[in-house]
């Protein structure tokens, strides 16, 4: 079985046709984060908060634009505890700076090279799919 088909995912499409995959459980957030994840992708999570972990998938020759990068932060908090917060800081950076740390829980993580965007929870408007 290949790790996309073991991971349950929310999957969103925003405009210009970039592909944002979201982990629902500590598990598929691992298999995202680690299995699933290219090293180029974007990775984005909420900071200090439970939440899901988010993959923007990158593109050959082609970097997302400061918009696209924001609203898939806006996705990664809007799947976090702080969903009904105002502003939100949200850790980028690409997968392959997330790694496993021996002996952590599932869906535990350690990230490097972070930068932290700060965006109000919120979903696609149109193109989304589950």
């Amino acid at each position: 079985m290949k790790p996309d088909e073991e991971a349950r995912l929310h999957r969103y499409e925003l405009p210009g046709g970039w592909v944002v995959l979201v982990g629902r459980t500590d598990r598929d957030n691992e298999i995202l984060s680690l299995k699933i994840a290219a090293p180029n992708d974007w990775w984005f999570h909420v900071r200090g908060v439970p939440g899901s972990h988010v993959i923007l998938r990158a593109r050959a020759g082609e970097d997302p634009d400061r918009g696209t990068l924001k609203q898939a932060a806006a996705i990664a908090a809007y799947h976090s505890k702080a969903r009904h917060a105002g502003d939100v800081a949200v850790s980028c950076t690409r997968a392959r700076y997330v790694g496993k740390p021996l002996g952590t829980k599932p869906g535990t993580v350690s990230i490097r090279k972070e930068s932290i965007i700060k965006v109000r929870p919120s979903l696609p408007e149109e193109g989304s799919v589950n």
